[in-house]
């Protein structure tokens, strides 16, 4: 699988991101939806990057930078056909490589509270590379809706 970094004008990544949206809107309320749309994860602060093997879409990721050492991730998902071959876990590694050759000192998440189901996978991914629960960060509020971990890149044995 090769990922790469992503300009998100092919169709294959639009329908993707598409998708995702879809499927955050239909978890979550409207005010605790924060999946990009293409044209927010087309700013100068985020690098997005997409997976591919064989010309198929495996998966994308985003990085924003909130500044003062402080990244986010965005808009982590696996293509539904490609569940469970670790797609996430190779993204999720090459956002934290980024990450630390920017000098980050920490990376963040919101992602969907531990009461729904269809986000325990991801919060066990983020467990093992070793985010913690936190509170709210940047311009995010408390929300029973939302879960908010970190990664803190300068602990030992990173």
């Amino acid at each position: 699988m090769e990922i790469r970094r992503d300009d998100l004008t092919g169709p294959q990544v639009q329908a993707l991101i598409r998708e995702h949206l879809e499927h955050m809107s239909s978890l979550s309320p409207p005010e605790s939806t924060h999946a990009l749309d293409l044209d927010k994860l087309r700013q100068p602060d985020i690098i997005f990057w997409s997976a591919w093997e064989d010309g198929e879409l495996f998966g994308i990721g985003a990085l924003k930078e909130l500044g003062d050492g402080h990244g986010e991730i965005k808009s982590m998902r696996t293509a539904a056909r490609h569940h469970r071959k670790g797609v996430a876990r190779q993204m999720l590694q090459r956002i934290v490589d980024e990450a630390l050759q920017r000098g980050y000192r920490r990376i963040s998440l919101e992602t969907g509270a531990r009461k729904y189901e269809a986000f325990h996978p991801a919060h066990r991914l983020y467990e093992r590379f070793g985010f913690r629960e936190c509170g709210p960060f940047d311009s995010y509020i408390e929300d029973p809706n939302s879960l908010f971990m970190t990664l803190d890149l300068q602990s030992p044995g990173r």
